[in-house]
């Protein structure tokens, strides 16, 4: 089930709120966990008892790690190695093995028979947040969660679960035992789901239409190759994005504060502030859990080299089994590494240059990311400076260009902070303040009204999470 969809919006949404209001607080917490468990299992039933034995793995190896850490730490380290072990192994099995077997058989020229393992949806995310949970019942920074439910409705909690944000146990242990319910947080939940589903469905999607376009289209130029790359570097982002704020807004509807995740990444003046704003939760995550206990930038120059290029290949692979993941992965490596050592310092000088740089790197590394192999990305890249004999402009380029423009334009603007900044600002003066806050709930009833007017036609809606 999707929040981008019709049967979520209108039937489950309502459906989970009613429940969650009517029962009382001890058993809120219950609530979260069935209606999470009856969301995941929407489409895929069977992959609910894998995520159920995670969590008693998770549950069982807190307990033990947490009674054995003051008298018995060598114990304590032992099951907290044999659990993560399990849980890199099912997602290890589950999302890396066809991959591995792929690559043995072109290696080798051996018969071998592949595996053809279906994906569990968002087990990406739910591996790590048990994985820190564990980390840091180890580290002492939280204590074992003594209720499973408890623990159980934070590995399954719905409005993050397949598509993040990465929440970690430490920022909600507190929340999951007593949290507030204020109207204005509420409301403030309501306004950030929808305008992270406006994101979703009236750009991420429109704009991803004409990426699949182009992909079909036999009438490529080099000017639709730039108009290809910069429509997918917006779709990646809003599509990213929006998933992020209707997590974040349907946690405030349950109470939860969940970590912000984007932060207007393209207004970044270099590579190493760009990752400081996108998918902040993921970066901060390998940071703490991968970079830091590698020794993290207190080591030599060659090792430090090395942590980055561990944490990098590590952070392209986790967003899918391919190739083009993992070389989009090196490719941020090598960048970070030529900032930090020689080109940050020049960076700083230029403003303009330097946003410029940013959203051409960016731009090259999404024509990687978006590739369905290292092949089409090598031709992409190439058709963007007009390699494989495409000429400069093509009617379908024109035709995408005059019917796309009004969105492309619009995603330029919402990329950026203009919007919020201008809202803010009025927002201080008195009388445009009140016609704001008059305004505000009828453009979200007309937003939310066009979204489902897009979803009841049918039309595309791709979840882009299907691959993590």
């Amino acid at each position: 089930m999707l929040f981008s969809s019709i049967p979520f919006l209108y039937y489950f949404l309502p459906c989970v709120l009613i429940l969650y209001v009517i029962a009382p607080k001890k058993f809120k917490n219950a609530v979260l966990l069935l209606t999470s468990l009856v969301f995941y299992g929407w489409g895929e039933p069977k992959y609910v008892l894998l995520m159920a034995v995670t969590i008693v793995i998770g549950y069982a190896a807190g307990l033990v790690i947490e009674k054995c850490i003051d008298t018995k730490p060598k114990a304590a380290k032992a099951v907290l190695i044999v659990a993560v072990c399990i849980f890199l192994g099912f997602l290890g099995y589950f999302k890396y093995a066809n991959f591995f077997v792929e690559n043995f058989v072109k290696l080798t020229g051996l018969d071998v028979k592949m595996l053809h393992i279906a994906l569990p949806i968002g087990i990406s995310f739910y591996t790590f947040q048990i994985l820190s949970y564990c980390v840091d019942v180890y580290r002492k920074d939280v204590p074992a969660q003594k209720n499973v439910i408890n623990l159980a409705s934070y590995v399954t909690m719905f409005p993050q679960l397949i598509a993040g944000p990465i929440v970690r146990y430490a920022d909600i242990a507190l929340q999951l035992n007593d949290r507030k319910h204020t109207f204005a947080f509420v409301a403030d939940g309501i306004r950030r789901f929808i305008i992270g589903l406006s994101k979703k469905v009236l750009l991420a999607n429109i704009l991803g239409e004409v990426c699949d376009a182009f992909k079909a289209s036999d009438d490529k130029s080099v000017l639709f190759f730039w108009f290809y790359a910069v429509c997918y570097m917006l779709h990646v982002y809003f599509d990213f994005s929006g998933y992020s704020d209707m997590a974040i807004g349907l946690g405030h509807l349950f109470g939860f504060r969940f970590m912000e995740n984007f932060n207007y990444p393209y207004i970044s003046a270099s590579a190493t502030e760009f990752w400081r704003r996108w998918h902040m939760s993921l970066g901060s995550w390998f940071r703490d859990y991968v970079y830091i206990p590698l020794g993290g930038n207190r080591v030599s120059k060659a090792r430090h080299c090395f942590n980055i290029f561990v944490v990098w290949m590590l952070t392209g692979f986790w967003h899918g089994a391919d190739w083009v993941f993992i070389v989009w992965g090196v490719y941020f490596a090598v960048l970070l590494l030529i900032e930090k050592f020689f080109l940050l310092k020049y960076l700083k000088k230029t403003k303009v240059i330097s946003h410029i740089y940013v959203l051409l790197m960016v731009l090259f590394s999404f024509v990687i990311f978006n590739a369905a192999d290292m092949g089409e990305a090598v031709r992409y890249l190439g058709g963007l400076f007009g390699a494989g004999d495409y000429p400069l402009v093509s009617e379908s380029f024109f035709w995408y260009l005059r019917n796309y423009a009004p969105v492309l334009l619009a995603g330029c603007i919402g990329a950026t902070p203009l919007l919020r900044d201008a809202c803010l600002k009025l927002q201080q003066k008195k009388t445009a303040g009140r016609v704001l806050n008059v305004l505000e709930p009828v453009v979200l009833v007309i937003l939310l009204l066009l979204v489902t007017a897009y979803l009841v036609d049918g039309s595309y809606n791709p979840f882009l999470y299907f691959r993590f």
